[in-house]
């Protein structure tokens, strides 16, 4: 078979001045992605040329594949309709294949984590509300290499098919016997064969049958260590994905919730120490632990937190339930566990009318007259948090909307929308002066933005300090900085009204940000404490005024049943998944989490051992945190039995949680 028998020589300039950029592109953006994780590669040992192949075959196999497969339809199509058909669908599948392949690129050098349809199918319909951050995100060498790739994708081909050899139409000149048809046609079906060939073997790498062989090689062992849509070629990985999902079964074994289909619903009993106090949470926007100051001395970020936790209870292992905004609002309102995304039931199932198959803690506090309100500093349409909030029960919302800030009146900082922490002070003196001349005991929640990243803005509106070298972590620093601000000026409010003494506070965050200590930002797909461990302070102006410290692990599942008992309250029926934090707690009680994302990961805390889930797309992780508070040495391969346990437990738990959200829920 002549390469003049596949194509003529004018086809083969014209496919081939595509097809070898686009190779050398795709190949090159794949270097530069494993090199941003070349941390991970060197703690396998995978740190030769040869055993760095292994990392690039899928992307070897698709591009091998997707050239063939191009040349083959060139040569099966040399005329009419048919031929502009390929020629349009060959510009316009490669421009999808670089502009996913520069995203994914992108996507992982700002998380760490790679591209999948997941992803894609949440994030894309609300591309409006995130295109200021990916303006602010890519650089501008970034953009401009993405529109000249883009623009060499449309018109390369022809303009050098044209300077060399001359374009006239789009038509071949016609076969001169049928028998050279027939040669051409059976050539162009064995080249698309042998297309398919490589691109199913591009899917196959890190899963099945090909890791046990690559395995078998030298050093093979250690690459197949790594997270494995890594070893994917991006777009392969998002097809990949794609097709679990489209063709995920529903479970027809699901655990049941029999603590929930055997109780009545909840409802509050008032008790001979029951008290019509005030209550206030305070949420905080993407506040970890260890970057506050009552849990990290040597940071001086937040020092009116640190002032306030003197005189407080302090919970030292506060975790999240998911690191997610919405999700933890869920866990925090209404003390059950959020449900884990499902690409069939949208970004925020909870959000949808009976959504949630549980009353809420502003729900179950107004039927005893409690008045209701929730204050948000950033959009109420972003992940429908109206359509959460009024699912929680809250009489009232505050949000940018309803305070006339959008647009016209938010500040915009380098393209991003920056909603200050300020913005809510006179909204909540407003309705806390009406509070007052009624009488009526109330919960007001407050939900902060200062720290949420991009974390710009806050240097430039009030100055900035030096707590760190790194200047994204020093941006983020400031910002709680910021925020710390803001409580002072909140606590001062209620000082001026005659509010404080009555009124007990709850401050805690509700997910934590990583810098990369596991080679990942952000916050929605990390297991580790970096994303899940928060702060959580009750302050009780009319009690523990000496302050407390708490060693035992608590969850922001516990907030709802504390509130109840701190107000006097026992919660009849129902099925909490929280414990009051004013009552004794166990040192090893067992904590679970879910990261953001379909199928994941999942961790649980069983007293002092962290173990981490990954659904099979990385190895099982296992730590001591009284040894290993950074999560820097697993133990899992020398410990597989608790490792099946842990296991076989964090499976069982996410399943009773898919079965409380499919069973009845509330009108």
């Amino acid at each position: 078979m002549t390469l003049s028998k596949i194509l003529a020589r004018r086809d083969w300039f014209y496919t081939l001045s595509l097809l070898i950029p686009f190779v050398v592109y795709v190949l090159l953006l794949k270097i530069l992605i494993l090199y941003a994780r070349i941390s991970e590669f060197s703690t396998f040992g995978i740190s030769t040329p040869f055993r760095a192949i292994y990392l690039e075959l899928s992307d070897v196999f698709f591009v091998l594949g997707y050239a063939l497969l191009w040349i083959g339809l060139f040569s099966a199509a040399r005329k009419g309709l048919l031929r502009w058909a390929v020629v349009f669908l060959f510009h316009a599948t490669t421009l999808l294949v670089v502009v996913v392949t520069t995203c994914a690129y992108q996507y992982l050098k700002e998380t760490g984590t790679t591209l999948d349809y997941t992803v894609i199918f949440l994030w894309l319909p609300r591309l409006d509300e995130l295109m200021p951050y990916i303006i602010k995100g890519v650089p501008s060498s970034g953009w401009m290499l993405l529109i000249a790739a883009m623009s060499y994708v449309l018109f390369g081909p022809w303009l050098i098919t044209r300077l060399v050899s001359g374009w006239r139409d789009g038509s071949e000149r016609p076969f001169s016997s049928g028998r050279q048809e027939r040669a051409s046609l059976l050539s162009s079906l064995l080249v698309c064969c042998l297309a398919l060939a490589f691109g199913s073997l591009s899917t196959q790498v890190g899963s099945g049958w090909m890791d046990d062989a690559l395995a078998r090689l030298p050093g093979g062992e250690a690459t197949w260590q790594i997270n494995k849509p890594l070893l994917r070629a991006p777009i392969v990985n998002v097809m990949v994905t794609m097709a679990e999902e489209l063709h995920r079964e529903e479970a027809t074994e699901v655990a049941s919730d029999e603590a929930l289909e055997n109780s009545s619903p909840a409802s509050l009993v008032p008790t001979t120490s029951s008290e019509r106090r005030n209550v206030v949470i305070i949420l905080l926007e993407s506040t970890r632990a260890q970057s506050v100051t009552p849990y990290n001395e040597d940071l001086k970020t937040t020092p009116f937190l640190n002032e306030l936790a003197k005189n407080s209870l302090l919970f030292e292992k506060a975790y999240v339930v998911q690191p997610y905004s919405s999700k933890a609002n869920v866990a925090i309102n209404c003390g059950i566990s959020p449900q884990p995304i499902l690409l069939a039931t949208g970004l925020l199932p909870e959000a949808r009318p009976g959504g949630i198959p549980s009353r809420c803690l502003p729900d179950l506090l107004k039927t005893e007259g409690y008045s209701t309100a929730y204050f948000l500093a950033s959009s109420g349409y972003f992940e429908n948090f109206g359509g959460l909030v009024n699912n929680f029960g809250y009489d009232y919302f505050s949000s940018p909307e309803e305070r006339g800030e959008l647009m016209d009146s938010v500040p915009i900082i380098e393209g991003v929308p920056i909603y200050e922490d300020t913005s809510l002070l006179n909204p909540s003196e407003e309705w806390l002066k009406k509070q007052k001349e009624s009488g009526n005991p109330f919960l007001a929640t407050y939900f902060t933005m200062s720290p949420h990243y991009p974390y710009e803005g806050c240097q430039k509106n009030s100055g900035s300090e030096d707590f760190d070298e790194d200047e994204e972590l020093n941006r983020y620093l400031n910002c709680l900085h910021v925020q710390d601000t803001f409580l002072n000026d909140l606590f001062d409010q209620y000082k001026e009204l005659g509010l404080y003494e009555d009124t007990v506070f709850i401050i805690l965050g509700d997910h934590g940000e990583a810098f990369g200590e596991h080679g990942l930002k952000a916050h929605h797909l990390l297991p580790y404490d970096e994303a899940l461990r928060i702060p959580l302070i009750i302050h009780d102006p009319q009690q523990l005024q000496k302050g407390a410290r708490v060693t035992a692990p608590v969850s922001q599942l516990d907030i709802l049943p504390t509130v109840a008992e701190m107000l006097g309250y026992e919660i009849n029926g129902g099925a909490y998944q929280g414990r009051s934090l004013l009552g004794p707690l166990p040192e090893d009680r067992t904590l679970n989490f879910s990261c953001w994302g379909v199928d994941t990961c999942l961790a649980s805390l069983k007293g002092n051992m962290k173990y981490i889930y990954f659904f099979d797309n990385q190895p099982d992780q296992l730590f001591d945190l009284s040894n290993d508070p950074f999560e820097e040495h697993d133990l899992a391969s020398d410990r597989q039995n608790e490792v099946e346990v842990r296991r076989a437990e964090l499976l069982a738990w996410r399943s009773s949680i898919d079965a409380m959200y499919r069973g009845p829920q509330r009108e």
